[in-house]
């Protein structure tokens, strides 16, 4: 087994527990704009709505199809849209109220505390997301783990996204690290895996639904407790 110094982890579904925050989030909009009587729909409607359609507008920002402002200005248009409501202010005001709740959220994929305690013992700690710049920071101390990390980095600021190779290049060179001694964490095939691969280091796919898939991976877990048998 390669003798790993350095560990970056994504962090939106991977140590943040995205899912579980949002759900929470857009409760508290459905309850604080009165959604029950403005669009008739249950909050467990308006949030599998809303996963729907930011699983694929992220889905498309990822591959370059679209950018950052695109899912902050249609993401609740079309939410609202399912629904059959047309309603622009409505819109852009749970845009807001959600982009600033949201990432004030504390909850954490189960074992991340317990994991990035372990490491940090024995390893550099790196960050690198795609998400956006003054939410991402936010997230990090909501949850209580941004002193993990010697640095965190963001797309948005790097210039490069993942799965290109150039945001992992930044990170090493910066760092003055060596690619045989530096392993990837992530949940996604198609940006943390493939950016992995793309910068020529290892990695490991965390993959809680054990999606079925036939990606080349280093390594694949299902609970991030199951980082300590690996590193």
């Amino acid at each position: 087994m390669p003798e790993y110094q350095s560990v970056f982890f994504d962090l939106d579904h991977t140590l943040w527990d995205y899912e579980r925050n949002a759900l929470e989030s857009l409760s508290d909009l459905y309850i604080e704009f009165n959604l029950k009587k403005k669009i008739n729909v249950s909050v467990d409607e308006f949030y599998n709505s809303f996963s729907e359609i930011n699983h694929s507008l992220w889905d498309q920002y990822d591959a370059g199809k679209i950018n950052r402002q695109v899912i902050r200005d249609e993401r609740f248009q079309r939410v609202l849209g399912t629904f059959g409501v047309t309603d622009p202010r409505l819109a852009e005001s749970l845009s807001e109220n959600y982009l600033t709740v949201a990432p004030k959220k504390s909850n954490l994929i189960d074992g991340a505390t317990e994991v990035l305690n372990y490491l940090s013992v024995k390893y550099k700690l790196y960050i690198i997301t795609n998400g956006f710049q003054e939410i991402q920071y936010t997230k990090l101390q909501s949850g209580k783990i941004n002193h993990y990390f010697d640095e965190v980095f963001i797309s948005d600021v790097v210039g490069h996204k993942k799965p290109s190779k150039e945001i992992f290049d930044h990170v090493i060179k910066k760092h003055q690290l060596t690619k045989s001694t530096c392993i990837m964490v992530g949940d996604n095939l198609l940006t943390d895996i493939a950016g992995a691969k793309n910068a020529g280091i290892d990695s490991v796919f965390f993959n809680p639904g054990q999606i079925i898939h036939s990606t080349s991976v280093t390594y694949e877990i299902s609970h991030l407790t199951a980082l300590k048998n690996i590193l």
